[in-house]
């Protein structure tokens, strides 16, 4: 049995569509899912929507680096990391920004949990790294002056 050039073009292009859907629907999931914690107007809100708590333990464990002040609020850099073991996730919250939620990273197991990112703030707030390790949630936190706004300011 032979296969001619037709066959083989169309089951490799089958099996590249099959793999493109499964990888596209558990994003899809995972952006519905999340949704309604990014559209939370205030961050207890947004805290309960992704993480099902808005109580979250101070730690000595998890380091929030962010400037005291930000000369412009569009581009905040901050770093959280911990050392923490089966950590899950890491989200950053900005008090004072239209929606608190800014950014949520799934943490794969046996990776390091160290993140950095660029914020943007709308004026000065306490922005606050969340670690979900153990099904548990750990925090810092750190008020951050901005001089020049970013959402819109």
């Amino acid at each position: 049995m032979s296969m001619n050039r037709r066959t083989v073009v169309k089951a490799i292009a089958a099996g590249g569509a099959l793999i493109g859907a499964s990888v596209m629907m558990p994003r899809a999931a995972m952006a519905a899912w999340a949704e309604s914690a990014f559209k939370a107007d205030k961050q207890d809100a947004a805290m309960n929507a992704l993480l099902g708590s808005s109580e979250a333990a101070d730690s000595a464990e998890v380091t929030l680096k962010a400037p005291d002040i930000a000369e412009n609020g569009a581009v905040v850099p901050v770093t959280v990391r911990t050392s923490m073991a089966n950590v899950e996730s890491i989200s950053i919250f900005v008090e004072n920004n239209p929606n608190p939620l800014v950014a949520e990273f799934m943490i794969p197991a046996g990776t390091d949990a160290d993140v950095s990112t660029r914020l943007r703030m709308g004026k000065t707030s306490k922005v606050t790294a969340v670690v979900k390790a153990d099904g548990k949630l750990f925090s810092a936190a750190k008020e951050v002056k901005v001089t020049i706004g970013g959402c819109g300011g």
